[in-house]
């Protein structure tokens, strides 16, 4: 269907129905490799960009004469940048678009990152990491809604968390390169390193196609469609067949205009208190611990720098293989499943590390790593189920606002840390709090949760 004037070029007018259908018969081809790559890359040095400053405090404290107070404010005032960027990128993405907000925040964070090599003492790192942050904030939860809305329900979790998956293994390169660059190389490198998604980010994304869902929204019908015909024409190339017929997707008929009941009204309301309740318990534990376990091994346990790092690296591994266990699991057992699991398993871990005293630092490791692989699949699978829960017209915004939970949470962890240290010299009340937290978040998930596997974004979010 289509609607012209005398003398004007023919213009399609494409429904949300039509966008829909045309991608859920969309098999798998390159081209949804690609795209990945194009938006992971950023997400990978996301991760390493957060973890890097676990790895130069055990050397920046000491340098700078921090206390345990200005070690927790010097981690948390890059979340606090987190909080400002995952609360104004979701209206600027549905605004301007989903590739220009992810790329602009890529550059923020890049060129902060490469700014914090010059730090000459401790104010102007606190201000910097602020900035860095307002691009990690903002980068995460346009990148992720991107990902769901160019991704057809079939095998949409496996899909959706491969491409997540580079975050936690941007956590463990920034174990790897904190290991051995910070007693060799010095602090500034692993900065250096974090500047690198300036250049690739640019590369990677310059051809980039914008999400043919946000562009039908946006009433940019024709743009819309010559998206479709390009990925459509590249899966016959990729694929060597034709592509079946769209199958009709049911939607509300009529364009809504977003409102806040999108996200407090109706059958979204309780999606929303849920996926909250996740972002807070999953990532107050994760931040909590992998942002302060190297302190905490070099100033509670008395362990080396290097030493301090290892048994940091390990933990991060255990989360990297937990998340990928979650991503080949997922479209199998079910969101509600896969969360509600990783919670409870991970929180039950880290109450019997508590029970136990936190005696040593190998018990510190083994109960906290184990912990950290099942929390950290929850973390990674609520970046998928997210965008699954919201419509197109709010997608973006409600994933950035349910991401801010993240950002408060990870403002609180590392001062939960602290406070237990300040307090009694020990750190066992910290895995109490954690431990907890990571629980209830399971029991709210676990009996509230909806499940999404195999639906049509469009039909389950009208």
């Amino acid at each position: 269907m289509s609607t012209t004037e005398p003398g004007a070029t023919l213009v399609p007018h494409i429904t949300e129905a039509d966008v829909a259908a045309r991608i859920e018969r969309l098999p798998k081809a390159r081209w949804q490799v690609r795209s990945r790559l194009a938006i992971g890359v950023a997400t990978f040095f996301d991760a390493f960009d957060a973890l890097s400053v676990a790895y130069v405090m055990p050397v920046l404290a000491p340098l700078w004469g921090l206390d345990a107070l200005q070690i927790s404010l010097a981690i948390s005032i890059g979340f606090v940048g987190q909080l400002v960027g995952a609360l104004t990128s979701g209206a600027v993405a549905e605004r301007y678009g989903r590739v220009p907000a992810a790329t602009v925040s890529v550059l923020v964070f890049a060129f902060a990152s490469l700014a914090l090599v010059f730090s000459p003492g401790y104010v102007y790192f606190l201000t910097v990491r602020f900035i860095q942050g307002v691009g990690l904030g903002a980068e995460v939860p346009v990148a992720a809604t991107y990902i769901a809305e160019i991704t057809g329900a079939h095998r949409r979790g496996r899909f959706v968390l491969l491409y997540e998956l580079v975050f936690p293994a941007g956590l463990l390169v920034a174990a790897l390169a904190g290991y051995w660059i910070v007693p060799h190389l010095g602090w500034e490198w692993m900065f250096v390193l974090g500047a690198a998604p300036a250049l690739l980010a640019l590369y990677f994304r310059r051809k980039l196609p914008e999400s043919p869902r946000w562009l039908q929204r946006a009433g940019r019908h024709g743009e819309a469609d010559r998206v479709l015909n390009a990925l459509e024409a590249a899966t016959r190339r990729e694929t060597g067949r034709e592509l079946p017929a769209p199958v009709p997707v049911r939607t509300a008929g009529t364009p809504q205009r977003a409102s806040l009941a999108d996200l407090f009204g109706g059958r979204y309301r309780r999606r929303t208190f849920v996926v909250w309740v996740i972002w807070f318990s999953a990532y107050l534990t994760t931040y909590g611990l992998t942002a302060w376990l190297p302190s905490i091994y070099r100033t509670v346990y008395g362990l080396s720098l290097g030493d301090a790092l290892l048994y940091s690296l390990v933990t991060t591994a255990a989360g990297l293989l937990g998340a990928a266990l979650c991503a080949f699991t997922v479209d199998l057992v079910g969101r509600r499943v896969a969360l509600a699991a990783g919670l409870l398993t991970g929180g039950a871990l880290l109450l019997v590390l508590a029970s136990l005293g936190a005696g040593d630092a190998p018990q510190v490791l083994l109960w906290s790593a184990l912990a950290y692989a099942w929390v950290n699949a929850a973390a990674l699978g609520v970046y998928l189920y997210t965008p699954e829960l919201y419509p197109t017209r709010v997608r973006s915004f409600g994933v950035g606002i349910a991401s801010a939970w993240l950002r408060v949470a990870s403002i609180l962890g590392p001062f939960v840390v602290s406070t237990a240290i300040s307090g009694t010299g020990h750190v066992t009340n910290a895995f109490l709090v954690f431990g907890a937290v990571a629980v209830a978040g399971g029991l709210v998930t676990a009996l509230f949760a909806v499940e999404t596997r195999n639906k049509v974004l469009e039909e389950f979010c009208p």
